[in-house]
């Protein structure tokens, strides 16, 4: 499914998120605290985009590994990277949330961008990336949420139910694609649950910042 609509991946995310989605890659990049010397593993990299604005942020990131599961994806976003001219300092690689191809220990921060959703087992994939982190390494990820607020969760499930699929099938010609999306937040533990994951995996100083009306939660967390 993925593969299906790498092409329109990219234009459909700033499109049916107006935008906001550049916002908040910059503000899980900037939770990591860089110093310019970090190596940085994007999992669930999909296109790119995150592995990108660790390579852009100020400082950026010395060194950065994306991987994925979607080998369209990984095409995709070597493209992108080599038009940035980023490609001696970004690497895609394909590869298994749940088996991620690094030695223990090798990596300082780790970011995953709307990708934790779609791992079969979330909590092992917890595990493995806590398994790569050095000790006191930082944790970044980005997911979707369902807004609390009555009224803002009302127009939102409404959005993402109904306007959602219908753009999303129109753009990438694929029927499944965009209903799966919905049905996935739906589906994904809620922000408390998510945390409560995150700890038993291992990780401390674990937190979930709700953005844009709470529709996204960035969590931090930290290898204790």
């Amino acid at each position: 499914m993925f593969d299906a609509i790498a092409r329109r991946y990219d234009l459909l995310n700033h499109l049916l998120s107006a935008g906001i989605d550049r916002r908040w890659r910059k503000r899980a990049i900037r939770a990591l605290a860089l110093t310019g010397a970090e190596r940085v593993l994007d999992l669930c990299t999909g296109t790119g985009d995150l592995a990108l604005a660790a390579a852009r942020a100020r400082p950026p990131a010395a060194r950065i590994v994306g991987i994925d599961f979607a080998g369209a994806m990984l095409t995709v976003g070597r493209e992108k990277i080599r038009r940035a001219g980023l490609d001696r300092r970004i690497t895609l690689v394909r590869g298994d949330a749940m088996r991620i191809p690094l030695r223990d220990s090798a990596i300082d921060a780790v970011t995953i961008g709307f990708g934790i959703r779609n791992v079969e087992d979330i909590a092992a994939a917890c595990r493995e990336v806590r398994r790569i982190l050095k000790p006191g390494g930082r944790l970044a990820i980005l997911e979707f949420a369902v807004p609390t607020t009555p009224g803002i969760s009302a127009v939102y499930l409404w959005y993402l139910r109904r306007v959602l699929p219908c753009i999303g099938r129109a753009i990438s010609r694929h029927s499944a694609a965009y209903g799966y999306l919905p049905a996935s937040i739906d589906a994904f533990a809620t922000p408390d649950e998510f945390v409560t994951i995150v700890r038993q995996a291992g990780f401390a100083d674990v937190s979930a910042v709700s953005l844009t009306f709470g529709s996204v939660c960035l969590y931090v967390a930290r290898r204790d």
